[in-house]
C-alpha cells in the first residue's frame, strides 16, 4: 500500500512521487527509495543483533552520492535507533562506512559549500499546514485533500501499534522530524539554501507506512474469525490490493497527460517545425554565446519553457547562458538580473535581488562582461527595446528575432588596475552591488590579489581607484574546451578578466591566479604569452577521492574475508526488516 504514495499529485516539485520525477527530480526519487532501503537494512542488522553490516554503509553511501537532503533526513530520522541494542554501534559504523564510500563527492561538496561557491537561490517555503497552497498541483501544505482518508488510516494504524506496543518509534520520527523541519524552515529559521517542501514526502510516506499497517493489521484480525484462514487471508489481501489499487487510479488525473507530453519528445510535439527552424538559425550563425529571453507562456508548446536551453545541443557551437544546474554557478544570482533586463515575462527564480526589469541599455552592458554574443528576443516590446539601443538585427526565425551584440571577446586586458575588496560584505553580496553600478564596470572589483593593487570598502563610484593601463596589448587565439580555456596575449604582466566562471578548482599556467572577480568571474596576470586556465582538482578533491578508494579496497577485503570465514550469502529479508520495524526485537 505505502508504493502508492508514488501516485499523489498534489505537488510536483518536492520529489519521489511520479510528477516530481515527471518535472525531472530523478536524484531526489532515486536517493528516497535508497534511503527506506538504508533503514530496513538498519532494523535487519539490529532484528539479528549484527550492530552493523557493510552492506548498510553501502546503502547509505550511494544515498548521499544521489541527493544530499534525504541523506540528511535520514541520518536525523534513524537517530531513534540509538535506544535499541547495539543501536549506536550500527548508525556510528554506518555513518563512517557511508561518508567514507561517498567522500569523492561528499567532502568537495562540503568545502566548496564552506567557501562561498555554491549559489543561494533564495527559495521561499511553502506556508500552511492545512488545505491548497497558492499553487495547487505544484506545491501542496502537509495535509492536502488527497492525503486526508490515508491519514485516517494512518491514525488507526499508529493507534493500533501502540496498543500492541510495537517499535515503531523510527517510522513515528519519520513522520515528526520532517514536519518539525518542514515548520521551522518556513520562517523560524532563515535558511533559504533548502527548500522546506522537499522534507515532505518522508511525511507522506510516513502516513502511507502507517495507514499501510493498518490495514495489514486489519486482514490478519479478520482471517482469525474465519474458517480456512489461508484462503480467506489471501482472499482478503485480493480485495484490499483491488480497493487500493481503485482509489489511487480513481485519484490519477494529471500523470497520464505529463507522461504522453514528455515522452513523445521534442519531435513529436505540434511546434518542432518552428523549433527546429529557429535551431537551424541559430547553428548557420558563428559561434558564440546565446541569452534568450524568456517568455514561459508560450516556449512551453516546444516541449518545455526551458527549450532553448538546448541551443548548445542542437548547434554545438552556441552555449546557452541559461542551464539547469542553478545551485552549482557563482554566475546564477547575475543571469537572471540579466534574464530580468531582456524580458517582458522574467521568472525572477533567485528571492531577494533587486531585479530592473526590461532594461536593453543595462542589458547591453551587463551582456557583454559574460562575453555574450547574440540575443534571442521573444516579445516585440524586447525587439523594439533592442533596435533602439543599436543593437543589429541579424535574422528572424518564426516568432524570434536575434540581434548581435557588441563584440565582447572571452578574455580582455584591463584599461586600469582592478581594486581588492576589503569591506565587510561577503564578495557575493558586494559583486551583487558592483554590478548594480553598470556604468563604472570598466573598473574591475577582486576578492584577493597583488599588494600594488590598491584596496578599496567601496563597491560603487570607483572611477579613478585602480592606476590606469596605458598599453593593454591585444589577445588572440582563444580556445575554449569543456574544462581548458587557452589564448595568446602581448600584454604579460598585466591584468585579464577571464569571462568564466570563478571556481578555485581552475588552476593557470603561464600566468598568475586566477583571482575571483566580480560579479563572478576571474582574473589572471600572464607570465608568459600563451596562457592555459585548465580545471583540476584541488585538495577537498584529491583527499575524498583517496578517502572513497581507501574506503572501496577496505569494503571489498572486508567481503571477501567474511565470505571466506562464514559462507555468507544471505540475500536481505526485507520483509523481515519491516516485520521488525512494526513488532520490534
Amino acid at each position: 500500500f505505502a508504493s502508492t504514495y508514488v501516485f499523489m499529485e498534489s505537488f510536483s516539485i518536492y520529489g519521489a512521487n511520479i510528477k516530481s520525477t515527471l518535472a525531472g527530480e530523478f536524484s531526489f526519487g532515486w536517493s528516497f527509495a535508497l534511503s527506506l532501503v538504508y533503514i530496513g537494512l538498519l532494523a535487519r542488522d539490529l532484528r539479528e543483533d549484527r550492530g552493523f553490516t557493510v552492506r548498510t554503509g553501502v546503502v547509505l553511501a550511494l544515498t548521499a552520492l544521489t541527493h544530499i537532503v534525504t541523506t540528511l533526513l535520514v541520518v536525523l530520522i534513524t537517530l531513534p535507533m540509538v535506544l535499541r541494542r547495539r543501536g549506536t554501534t550500527a548508525l556510528l559504523r554506518s555513518w563512517t562506512i557511508g561518508f567514507a564510500l561517498s567522500a569523492i563527492w561528499a567532502l568537495p561538496l562540503l568545502v566548496r559549500v564552506l567557501q562561498g561557491m555554491t549559489s543561494d537561490m533564495g527559495w521561499s517555503p511553502v506556508t500552511g499546514l492545512i488545505g491548497e497552497t497558492p499553487n495547487p498541483g505544484t506545491t501542496s501544505t502537509p495535509f492536502p485533500g488527497e492525503f486526508i482518508p490515508v491519514l485516517v488510516l494512518a491514525l488507526i494504524g499508529l493507534a493500533w501499534t501502540l496498543l500492541r506496543r510495537d517499535d515503531v518509534l523510527v517510522l513515528i520520527s519519520m513522520a515528526v522530524i520532517p514536519l518539525l523541519g518542514y515548520v521551522a524552515l518556513g520562517g523560524l529559521i532563515d535558511l533559504t539554501k533548502v527548500y522546506n517542501g522537499r522534507l515532505l514526502p518522508y511525511w507522506f510516506m510516513a502516513g502511507y507506512l502507517f495507514a499501510g499497517i493498518a490495514l495489514g493489521l486489519t486482514v490478519r484480525a479478520a482471517a482469525r474469525f474465519l474458517p480456512d484462514r489461508r484462503r480467506n487471508l489471501a482472499a482478503g489481501v485480493v480485495v484490499a490490493l483491488v480497493l487500493i489499487g481503485n482509489v489511487t487510479l480513481a485519484g490519477v488525473h494529471d500523470v497520464p497527460g505529463w507522461v504522453r507530453w514528455n515522452y513523445t519528445g521534442y519531435e513529436g510535439k505540434e511546434s518542432f517545425p518552428e523549433y527546429q527552424a529557429i535551431m537551424q538559425t541559430i547553428d548557420q550563425l558563428p559561434p558564440g554565446r546565446v541569452m534568450w529571453e524568456p517568455h514561459s507562456d508560450d516556449m512551453g508548446r516546444y516541449g518545455s519553457p526551458m527549450a532553448f536551453m538546448l541551443f548548445p545541443y542542437w548547434t554545438g557551437e552556441h552555449p546557452s547562458m541559461e542551464g539547469l544546474f542553478f545551485e552549482s554557478s557563482l554566475t546564477t544570482p547575475f543571469h537572471f538580473l540579466n534574464a530580468s533586463e531582456v524580458a517582458e515575462q522574467p521568472s525572477n527564480p533567485v528571492r531577494g535581488l533587486d531585479y530592473p526589469g526590461r532594461d536593453l541599455e543595462r542589458a547591453v552592458a551587463h551582456l557583454g562582461v559574460y562575453g555574450v554574443d547574440y540575443l534571442v528576443a521573444w516579445s516585440e516590446g524586447t525587439k523594439t527595446a533592442a533596435a533602439d539601443v543599436g543593437l543589429d538585427e541579424i535574422a528572424q526565425s518564426g516568432p524570434v528575432t536575434i540581434f548581435r551584440l557588441p563584440e565582447a571577446p572571452l578574455v580582455e586586458v584591463a584599461t586600469s588596475l582592478p581594486a581588492v575588496y576589503v569591506g565587510d560584505l561577503d564578495f557575493t553580496e558586494a559583486s551583487l552591488q558592483w554590478y548594480d553600478d553598470w556604468q563604472g564596470m570598466d573598473q574591475w572589483l577582486v576578492e584577493d590579489g597583488p599588494d600594488t593593487w590598491p584596496r578599496t570598502a567601496a563597491t560603487s563610484n570607483l572611477a579613478g581607484v585602480g592606476a590606469p593601463i596605458t598599453d593593454p596589448g591585444t589577445v588572440s587565439d582563444i580556445v575554449v574546451d569543456n574544462e581548458r580555456l587557452s589564448f595568446t596575449t602581448t600584454a604579460v604582466g598585466e591584468p585579464h578578466l577571464v569571462k568564466v566562471s570563478y571556481f578555485p578548482a581552475w588552476r593557470a599556467i603561464g600566468a598568475d591566479g586566477p583571482y575571483r572577480a566580480a560579479p563572478s568571474l576571474m582574473v589572471v596576470i600572464p607570465t608568459e604569452e600563451q596562457v592555459v586556465l585548465e580545471f583540476a582538482n584541488g585538495v577537498p578533491e584529491n583527499v575524498g577521492l583517496a578517502l572513497t578508494l581507501v574506503a572501496l579496497a577496505g569494503v571489498l577485503a572486508f567481503t571477501i574475508r567474511r565470505r571466506r570465514n562464514t559462507g555468507d550469502n544471505e540475500p536481505v529479508d526485507a520483509g523481515a526488516s519491516a516485520r521488525y520495524l512494526v513488532e520490534g526485537p
